[in-house]
């Protein structure tokens, strides 16, 4: 895990080596075990390294291969490069590195060295001989690639802040991405809040030659999804599915430094340290955040966990104050704006404080096996057509009836929902994940016509009637949603910069992409979760006990509600001041939203007020105009 930079098309610039040295400066946090850079003809690249395999100085970075005119840099584990030394043993290895795998693959297999990594990575590699720059990413996004283009030159690295450290990009906002945000407190790739600053998307590589761009998608889910379910009974998929998980834990537990595992008492993170626990010939270090307001506090489930399996728990309790103070530190990590991320970053910092440089996460396991409400409403819907019978005058009247009677952002959406035509996903999930729905975002940007909705594009393409998506099954379909929205532009994009700002490389074995694909040709028959994730835990025969199974859905969170009406109220209200002051905003909404919020009425929850928080706080740390 590291952070990679550089600039390719050097003919219009002045100092290139001196920019990415700013560029490798501004990625410090990722990577204190070394920095490296080197020049070519028409190509500098940058690296900041945080050892994870062959901890020698061999392992430093840009590596090059001498011989074959080759370079690269490259954040993140190919997690099968032992079994790829095998097929390659023709070549030198001089180190026992991953990286030199990506050297010695690129060298015999060329961009199609891609379809034979288990990882989680971005690659910025320099072809001396063919004259070429390869960026590619790994297939889920786990780690990020940021590009912009300056005339001739192309500007790429982990981070954005790295990317504006050059001085080459004006710091002005997207204001198309500004409404993406304030929908769904994120900005989905490719875009970025910042003008001209694209991520180049997950299971995508770009090959870059004197004047020609080539972007190629060398994987898609939805084109690879596995047809071998179809054909096996649910006692075989249960099966398969363990053995998945248990391999894939097994890969991401290759590391040359001490780990542990990110456990919140839920299903997901109990399975993986379940897993663990049977692979390791140690104790597992666990890690947890726990509260003094008890309502939100897990640490009862992740305790039995942890006792359960013989791990070396970490148990932390959190308290308001030192929350209070530990904040704003969290919110300077954050490279781009989220509404989520805090609790990441906490557990982050406590996790590397115990010595710990890796550590696994239960991430994805919601998304793959229908663990959030979304996919039992999403069926729901679909049975629910009928209503449409209803003359939409009549639908909206009585939608009205119910905003009056029970206002909230719930009956917002219901009120929307029963605008629609159709109650087809791709019609009513981009309402299922919105933070402010069209109406609010009109009056808080003073807008009367916004831009296209993301979300809503995202799902026309993929799982729409006649799109590559629509054969999976309905469940599968949801799933694809929440990967392509919310996991891979909120969850992802966080647990990446909140855990590299205390140089943490964290894991994710839910995202292994052939569990992926396994999952994704499930019927929804055997998926559907009667109880919670139910497919998961029959995979998993008896390994959890019922009082984690059976224990209500809290996710990791924190008591945002309590704190920020008082422990957070100075930095909260601050901030949302400074944002009703800038241009964009009409400064009266936003006050009566945060008054709303202060008075305890429905329609403005925290999850509403907070993105606005952190928003106020990005564009004057980052100075955008």
């Amino acid at each position: 895990m590291c952070g990679i930079s550089g600039i390719y098309g050097l003919e219009n610039l002045h100092q290139p080596l001196e920019m990415v040295r700013k560029m490798n400066r501004a990625l410090a946090h990722r990577g204190p075990d070394a920095e490296g850079e080197f020049q070519g003809e028409n190509i500098v690249l940058g690296h900041r390294r945080l050892a994870i395999i062959d901890l020698s100085d061999r392992g430093r970075q840009p590596m090059h291969d001498e011989a074959n005119g080759i370079s690269v840099v490259f954040n993140g584990e190919i997690y099968n490069y032992l079994e790829l030394r095998e097929e390659l043993r023709d070549y030198p290895f001089r180190t026992d590195t991953d990286t030199e795998v990506i050297i010695a693959a690129w060298s015999k297999w060329g961009s199609a060295c891609l379809q034979r990594f288990n990882g989680m990575f971005a690659i910025a590699l320099w072809d001396d001989k063919k004259q070429c720059l390869f960026l590619a990413r790994d297939r889920m996004g786990i780690k990020p690639l940021y590009y912009a283009y300056r005339g001739s030159s192309i500007i790429f690295a982990s981070e954005i802040r790295a990317i504006l450290a050059t001085g080459l990009i004006p710091r002005e906002m997207d204001t198309d991405s500004l409404v993406d945000y304030l929908r769904y407190q994120t900005v989905h790739a490719p875009y970025t809040m910042v003008k001209g600053v694209s991520m180049l998307q997950p299971g995508n590589f770009l090959m870059l030659r004197d004047d020609e761009v080539q972007e190629v998608q060398y994987w898609n889910p939805l084109a690879s999804y596995s047809r071998e379910a179809s054909l096996m009974n649910p006692e075989e998929i249960r099966q398969h599915i363990g053995e998945l998980l248990l391999d894939s834990v097994k890969l991401r537990m290759r590391a040359d430094v001490p780990f542990g595992a990110f456990l919140s008492g839920g299903i997901d993170s109990s399975t993986i340290v379940a897993l663990m626990s049977r692979v390791a010939g140690h104790k597992v270090n666990t890690f947890t955040i726990s509260f003094n307001e008890c309502d939100y506090s897990e640490s009862t489930f992740a305790a039995m966990i942890a006792e359960k399996f013989g791990s070396e728990h970490h148990d932390i309790r959190l308290s308001a104050s030192s929350f209070v103070d530990l904040l704003p530190e969290a919110l300077e990590a954050m490279d781009h704006p989220s509404g989520d991320g805090p609790n990441t970053w906490l557990v982050s910092k406590i996790t590397r404080n115990a010595g710990i440089t890796m550590a696994l996460s239960g991430l994805g396991g919601d998304e793959l096996f229908a663990g959030y409400p979304v996919f039992k409403r999403s069926v729901k819907l679909l049975d629910q057509k009928w209503v449409l019978s209803f003359p939409k005058p009549l639908r909206v009247l009585g939608a009205s009836v119910l905003r009056t009677m029970k206002p909230g952002v719930n009956s917002q959406k219901i009120t929307e929902l029963l605008r629609q035509d159709y109650l087809d996903l791709e019609y009513s999930y981009p309402l299922s994940r919105a933070c402010y729905l069209d109406y609010d975002i009109r009056t808080l940007l003073r807008q009367t016509s916004l831009p296209e909705n993301r979300v809503a594009r995202i799902l026309a393409e993929e799982v729409s009637f006649g799109s590559p998506g629509f054969d999976l099954p309905f469940l599968s379909r949801v799933s694809h949603a929440e990967i392509r929205s919310y996991l891979q532009n909120v969850l992802l994009r966080d647990t990446d910069q909140m855990s590299m700002a205390h140089a943490l490389e964290v894991r994710v074995p839910f995202l292994d992409h052939r569990l992926v694909e396994f999952v994704y040709g499930i019927p929804d028959s055997i998926k559907y979760p009667h109880s919670p994730k139910k497919l998961l835990t029959e995979s998993m025969r008896g390994l959890l006990p019922t009082e984690v199974i059976n224990r209500p859905k809290m996710g990791f969170t924190l008591p945002w509600e309590f704190w920020m009406k008082h422990e957070l109220f100075e930095l909260c209200n601050s901030r949302l001041e400074r944002l009703a002051l800038r241009p964009e905003f009409e400064g009266a909404q936003i006050r009566r939203i945060w008054h709303s919020f202060l008075k305890g009425k429905d329609q403005y929850g925290w999850s509403r007020i907070w993105p606005l928080v952190v928003l106020s706080n990005w564009l004057e740390k980052t100075q955008i105009d």
